[in-house]
């Protein structure tokens, strides 16, 4: 089996697909209209920069798409009360699928899954005609990329430096995470209410707390503000993301609309302003960093998982050994330096398919992959069933070898 390196970056946010709410351009696309309330699709439509224009007033409001030149309008009805109004959801939900305007199919998504909206602004300079370089979509995808992945972090609990711990649980936290196209140094994500409000409301949070203690180092010269802010789940990750946003740039603003279909989560405005960050702040924010990584103190534990590695420079005297994490620590593996009784004990244990237990300190320094001061290794007998998957994983671990290794090359 392959394990994927805790340190491997993460793949990148599923987009969602091109024909998402309709697979023929003729055919009547999106949310059933039955099911569709005319405040929130008004709500959207508001959100997405269309404007209202008109119409019969407690009735319906005629709505052009942003931009020059207007563009097919829509008639949406203020509420249900009137006969023809699924009518005239139907037609504007299929004048909205056929749409070329990219804000009429992230209205569509927002229709589709009741989601809170992170939007990423970047105010890259222009090159000549009016040109943007190529890199710079995938510099903003990178930033929120990296920005949702911090604020899933920060859900499983407060530190200045996550480093290893819990990446794979935030990782799998954004896989129902929607991702609209770059346009113009604007990205949205999509993050539906059942399963990602607590996110969303999380980096809403620690965004406010990062721009405030900017504030305060640039207004006192302290840093203080960013002790306190961890609590409002600041950390090293968010001061990278935020680096990564803004470097390169003269300007960015994050914001996080709130679905219209929802309520509007306890102490959060209804109607957030975006937080701006500018070039002036990556030194207060870099330094903020190195403050975290620092500061975050090694945690003690005790640590339960399997021998996969094992190395030393001789036959006798202390050697390393590499642990798949099966209990005690929120990574998937860790590194252990051991004396010659312990490294004799562990190599035992990894023959007969036996995991092992350790106590020790997991040290910051390395992302929480090393653990110091190890004593006590003990094989930790396990059931049947569960000795068989490891003696399995162990001879196709031996298998691959004995494949890889040929003739002299395994000396």
């Amino acid at each position: 089996m392959r394990h994927r390196p805790a340190d491997e970056p993460l793949r990148e946010v599923r987009p969602h697909p091109a024909d998402a709410h309709g697979n023929h351009p003729t055919e009547p696309a999106g949310p059933d209209p039955a099911t569709v309330d005319p405040a929130v699709l008004s709500a959207l439509l508001h959100r997405h920069g269309w404007q209202r224009r008109g119409g019969a007033a407690g009735r319906y409001g005629r709505w052009t798409p942003p931009g020059p030149g207007g563009g097919t309008s829509l008639l949406v009805p203020e509420s249900r009360a009137f006969p023809d109004s699924e009518d005239l959801l139907g037609e504007a939900l299929v004048a909205l699928s056929r749409s070329g305007t990219p804000s009429a199919r992230e209205v569509l998504v927002g229709l589709a899954v009741p989601s809170d909206e992170i939007h990423w602004w970047r105010d890259v300079p222009s090159g000549p005609a009016g040109a943007t370089p190529w890199t710079a979509e995938e510099q903003l995808r990178t930033a929120a990329r990296q920005m949702l992945l911090a604020g899933a972090l920060a859900g499983h609990g407060r530190a200045g430096y996550h480093g290893a711990r819990h990446r794979r649980s935030a990782a799998a936290a954004l896989a129902d995470v929607l991702v609209g196209p770059t346009a113009g140094g604007h990205l949205t994500a999509f993050v539906p209410v059942g399963t990602g409000r607590p996110l969303c409301v999380r980096l809403h949070q620690s965004l406010n707390a990062a721009r405030e203690a900017i504030d305060y180092q640039r207004a006192t010269g302290g840093m203080d503000a960013f002790d306190a802010a961890v609590d409002a789940g600041v950390s090293r990750e968010l001061t990278e993301a935020l680096v990564a946003l803004v470097r390169g740039t003269e300007g960015a603003r994050i914001a996080v609309a709130w679905a219209p279909a929802a309520q509007v989560p306890e102490d959060c405005a209804s109607a957030a302003e975006p937080v701006e960050f500018s070039p002036g702040d990556l030194p207060v924010l870099r330094e903020a960093g190195k403050r975290y990584l620092r500061d975050e103190p090694s945690v003690p534990v005790r640590v339960t998982g399997t021998v996969v590695r094992l190395r030393r420079s001789g036959p006798r005297g202390a050697g390393t050994v590499r642990l798949r994490v099966i209990s005690g620590a929120e990574v998937p593996h860790i590194r252990v330096t051991l004396d010659e009784e312990d490294y004799r004990i562990a190599g035992h244990a990894h023959l007969v398919g036996l995991p092992v237990r350790v106590h020790g300190r997991l040290e910051s320094r390395g992302g929480f992959r090393r653990l110091t001061g190890a004593l006590g290794v003990v094989p930790v007998q396990v059931d049947e069933a569960e000795r068989d998957r490891l003696m399995k994983s162990l001879q196709e671990d031996l298998d691959f070898f004995e494949e890889a290794c040929t003739g002299d090359d395994c000396d």
